[in-house]
């Protein structure tokens, strides 16, 4: 069992920036696909944007634009950089890391509020 562990939620205001980070530990991280996914209240979780072993990435249209996924391998941490942030993106912010083949991992969850 991996455990991920992110942080970095916080409550801001519309048009602010916030930055997740999501630590994997144990020498494991440069074989795994990262991404970020969300939940909002009474809603389902949903895909925000991946990051492969590659440096690849892709992003949900909702958020492409505005939201930055990067990864150092050498401190085993993938970080989402979010700017531009609206009401809307207020969710629960879950990082998961998947490899090719077998189970992908999740982290607990960290809550991005953007209110005024």
């Amino acid at each position: 069992q991996v455990q991920l562990v992110e942080s970095g939620g916080d409550l801001v205001q519309p048009g602010g920036s916030l930055r997740l980070s999501c630590l994997v530990p144990g020498d494991i991280f440069s074989g795994y696909h990262m991404g970020w996914y969300r939940q909002a209240p009474g809603k389902q979780r949903e895909f925000v944007a991946r990051i492969r072993r590659g440096g690849s990435t892709n992003y949900a249209d909702s958020v492409k634009g505005r939201f930055t996924i990067s990864r150092d391998n050498a401190k085993s941490t993938v970080y989402l950089q979010m700017d531009s942030l609206k009401t809307e993106d207020t969710a629960v912010y879950y990082c998961n890391a998947a490899p090719d083949v077998g189970l992908d991992f999740w982290g607990q969850g960290t809550q991005v509020t953007v209110s005024s």
